[in-house]
């Protein structure tokens, strides 16, 4: 079988063969052409690693393993050291593509391997396209995917999360040529979109992943870690708790009242009885009515400060 050649094409022809992205995002989305043509040029590692990796070296194992002369445990062993020897350009990948800190990058790097698996098992060197683009669209696509499709618990568009990888690419651009971060404007400027994209990439972001109630934050200023989940408020519980609470001390305080004097407070403020209508029920006066209550209330307020300061 004689050796084939390994000739790079042009990224034209590597396009119009592959047709890696859709040609309805283009459409819709013209600010991530950009990005997706050259997206591979800030993922991959410099000139020299690069031919050191995609060297000849690596061009005679695959044509090794591309023969039919081999038997299944040869070829086995032969696709390991191709792995190997391009495992290094997978890792620059995954770092590339990671779109913030806490994306998980070892995760990247495996479904990164599984991209670089399928480029070795169906790269055909007879197409005209070289390996090292060959496998950078797998590995990226990959990547890619899992992104997307995989870490996200909210699904959205492609080409949202295309867009807001463009935005980081675009804050990071500014931050350095402003000297401070740019407004949601000037990177739709940029990027010449309307700024209701921007907001609508950052947001799904935002929510792009749950975050654990158990999960442990640092204050601004370096103090201690605190659960996340003690800093979250539901007001209306709080509002009832307290309430519950101030009830059950009132009720308490009562307990020591005189039964008539509770009875004023019970019939004014649990039945909501006028003064009139306690005096007719109780067979007293309006006055006397009110003499009790005002009574009763200085006790109440005796009895709650008393308890409050034997309490600290």
């Amino acid at each position: 079988m004689p050796k084939a050649s390994f000739i790079s094409s042009p990224a034209l022809h590597f396009e119009s063969v592959f047709n890696p992205f859709h040609q309805e995002s283009r459409e819709c989305y013209p600010e991530l052409s950009e990005l997706e043509d050259g997206d591979f040029v800030s993922s991959t590692p410099t000139r020299a690693s690069s031919e050191d990796i995609f060297s000849s070296d690596l061009e005679d194992l695959l044509h090794s393993y591309l023969s039919c002369d081999l038997d299944a445990q040869s070829k086995e062993k032969l696709r390991d050291q191709i792995v190997a020897r391009v495992m290094p350009y997978v890792k620059k990948i995954a770092h590339g593509l990671a779109r913030r800190s806490s994306d998980p990058v070892e995760d990247l790097i495996q479904v990164g391997n599984i991209g670089l698996l399928k480029a070795i098992d169906k790269f055909n060197p007879l197409v005209g396209t070289s390996f090292k683009t060959y496998a950078t669209y797998f590995i990226t696509g990959e990547i890619r995917h899992y992104l997307r499709d995989k870490t996200a618990m909210i699904k959205a568009p492609r080409q949202m999360y295309e867009l807001y990888y463009r935005i980081n690419q675009i804050v990071h651009k500014l931050t350095e040529y402003l000297g401070r971060t740019p407004t949601d404007l000037e990177i739709a400027e940029e990027l010449q979109c309307p700024v209701t994209k921007i907001t609508q990439a950052q947001d799904i972001e935002r929510r792009r992943l749950p975050v654990s109630l158990d999960q442990y934050l640092v204050n601004d200023n370096g103090g201690n870690e605190t659960v996340y989940m003690e800093r979250l408020v539901d007001h209306a519980q709080t509002e009832f708790r307290e309430t519950h609470e101030n009830r059950l001390v009132i009720e308490r305080a009562m307990a020591n009242l005189k039964p008539d004097l509770r009875d004023v407070i019970t019939m004014t403020y649990y039945e909501d009885l006028s003064q009139t209508e306690i005096a007719e029920r109780l067979g007293i006066s309006q006055m006397q009515v009110s003499r009790r209550l005002r009574k009763a209330l200085d006790l109440l307020s005796q009895t709650l400060k008393a308890d409050q300061s034997s309490s600290r």
